[in-house]
């Protein structure tokens, strides 16, 4: 085995990170400068960056006020709206969201998070370089003198950043909207909804990049969401560019609409297992680019709910249900209802709902129909209403609805069990109390009489 690659042109693995020379974590340097990439790359082991969780400190994080009520992440993040989240400690979701990557937790009223900067590693290095008397001078002067600037200039940047991460995050949860007010309202309307909102509560729609919406739901054709998940992050990787690594994850931003419509992505893609998918990523690419530019989709918001869908079904591999979804979760049409398998077997049991001739599919007809149905039941906040029923149908989640029924038959069996015990005591004190009663024996009797003729004298 060679552990350098100083003058050896057979070299091909990185000492390091120990991948091969074009899967190196190093990318900072050609695959034949091996002795700097092993270097570069147990200098990145060093200082490797990890998951952050709440518990370690609530330093390094920054808070927003939110109740549960208003937000769940563990149904929010996972109910099939994004493909970008994984659960990377108990409760703590990481992601990337405005190219930036995330990790969130909450507690009961507070939402928590912890964002990455991509200059963290350079501060890492150069305090570890300071260590080493390499270029770090306490003594000089004019160092000192420019510490002062410094700190105050890095006390802005901080509070922009600050400024920036609760504005992006705010935006993305769409935190303005009052979600138990909703939930109220539906209810209302609703007994159905109502019985679900006990047990999904906080199930929040997000407001997310049009692109990265787009993209990723022209994925979800014929698939499941662990599926998904994989082909978005491969999609991210082959296309995107590196934001940071975490735990030897690494995360990659969403790629540009000009990354994705050149001529080469359809082969990549369907060498990552994309198939058919491949080709209607790269064609919608390149046909908003060609026909309308890279701000179209984001122009989209300022239209009405029809003009948008219809816009976006032009686009080769959308149908009707993606240009609901689409306009649902990230062009600001509250009242898209998309309609798949799981929310058309929702209106047929729970709601009754019977279509005209009984078609075996979702046909265009269908799709309209059943979502004038949940319009005129839900209101103008359609779309959110029907995203609770569509995460309570899921099969993941199947598990917090049989929860709050345990704990009432525990509760009950609890209760009977204090009963039972205090009929089990009553009845020992009252066999204890007949033991304690013993016949008499004739001289206890005797010696009674005796007494008593004694008092009497």
């Amino acid at each position: 085995m060679i552990t350098s690659g100083l003058t050896s042109s057979k070299f091909r693995r990185c000492t390091g990170c120990k991948q091969s020379r074009q899967r190196c974590n190093s990318r900072f340097f050609s695959p034949r400068e091996s002795f700097r990439c092993m270097h570069a790359c147990q200098q990145m082991r060093k200082v490797m960056a990890t998951h952050a969780v709440l518990s370690s400190g609530v330093s390094a994080w920054r808070s927003l006020a939110c109740e549960k009520s208003e937000l769940r992440l563990d149904l929010t993040l996972a109910c099939g709206q994004s493909f970008r989240w994984r659960e990377t400690a108990d409760g703590h979701w990481t992601g990337v969201v405005g190219g930036r990557v995330w990790t969130l937790t909450q507690t009961e009223d507070t939402l928590w998070y912890h964002v990455y900067k991509s200059n963290d590693m350079h501060v890492h290095r150069g305090d570890m370089a300071g260590k080493g008397g390499v270029f770090v001078d306490e003594k000089n002067k004019s160092q000192m003198k420019c510490k002062a600037a410094v700190k105050k200039e890095v006390v802005t940047v901080n509070l922009q950043h600050d400024i920036e991460d609760k504005t992006i995050l705010t935006d993305y949860f769409q935190l303005n909207v009052n979600l138990k007010d909703l939930y109220r309202k539906w209810g209302a309307a609703d007994p159905h909804f109502q019985k679900v909102a006990d047990i999904f509560t906080g199930v929040r729609m997000l407001r997310q990049d049009p692109t990265e919406c787009l993209f990723s739901f022209i994925c979800t054709s014929n698939n499941h969401i662990s599926r998904i998940q994989g082909m978005v992050e491969r999609l991210c990787e082959a296309r995107g560019s590196l934001l940071c690594q975490l735990d030897q994850t690494s995360y990659y931003d969403f790629p540009s609409l000009s990354s994705l419509a050149d001529s080469s992505v359809e082969a990549r893609l369907r060498e990552l297992g994309f198939g058919y998918r491949a080709r209607f990523l790269q064609q919608s690419a390149k046909q908003i680019l060609d026909n309308h530019g890279d701000k179209w989709l984001e122009g989209l918001r300022r239209v009405s709910y029809s003009q948008a869908r219809d816009a976006l079904r032009a686009l080769p591999g959308v149908g009707t249900k993606v240009a609901d979804c689409v306009c649902l979760m990230s062009l600001d049409k509250a009242d898209a209802v998309p309609i798949d398998t799981h929310v058309w077997q929702i209106a047929k049991r729970d709601y009754k709902y019977a279509a005209a001739n009984q078609p075996k599919s979702i046909t265009e007809k269908l799709h309209k129909d059943i979502g004038e149905f949940f319009r005129n039941l839900w209101g103008p906040y359609a779309g959110w209403a029907q995203s609770v029923l569509f995460c309570a149908d899921l099969k993941k989640f199947q598990k917090f609805k049989e929860t709050p029924h345990l704990k009432r038959e525990k509760e009950d069996s609890d209760s009977e069990s204090v009963v039972t015990c205090k009929r089990t005591n009553i009845k020992s004190v009252k066999k204890s109390t007949v033991k304690n009663k013993r016949p008499k024996s004739a001289c206890q009797t005797k010696e009674k009489v005796c007494v008593k003729e004694e008092q009497v004298i």
